[in-house]
């Protein structure tokens, strides 16, 4: 099943299917493509980890976009709704954790005479 996970300015591509448990992410392997922590490949492996099927299925993840965890995000939601085309009984328990909820908070845009989205100059009386 191929589906799609968004997060802030990262749109991840997932290809779930039967194996024995590759994960690759953009031609490497989820470990050396998310090397700067370990948390974030646990973040992109939850959904499998909860199920208790990572050796079960291959996942084959096409990034792009944002940061790092932003991308780790987007590849958890994208294997959350593959797993759910693949299997509807794991619906109840992926919404449960959380992996299927699709996280909105993107940046705001800059607005005229503000420095940043909400931050304004120094008020100066004279």
């Amino acid at each position: 099943m191929k589906t799609t996970g968004r997060r802030k300015t990262a749109i991840a591509q997932a290809k779930v299917q039967p194996g024995s448990g590759n994960f690759i992410v953009n031609g490497k392997t989820v470990q050396e493509y998310l090397s700067g922590s370990p948390g974030l490949v646990l973040t992109a492996q939850a959904p499998l980890s909860v199920l208790e099927v990572k050796t079960n299925y291959d996942t084959f993840i096409t990034v792009s976009g944002g940061g790092m965890s932003a991308q780790a995000e987007a590849i958890r939601l994208a294997i959350a709704r593959a797993l759910c085309l693949i299997d509807p009984s794991y619906r109840s328990l992926l919404k449960v954790e959380g992996f299927l909820t699709r996280d909105a908070r993107e940046k705001e845009r800059r607005k005229y005479g503000l420095k940043k989205a909400r931050k304004a100059p120094q008020f100066s009386k004279r």
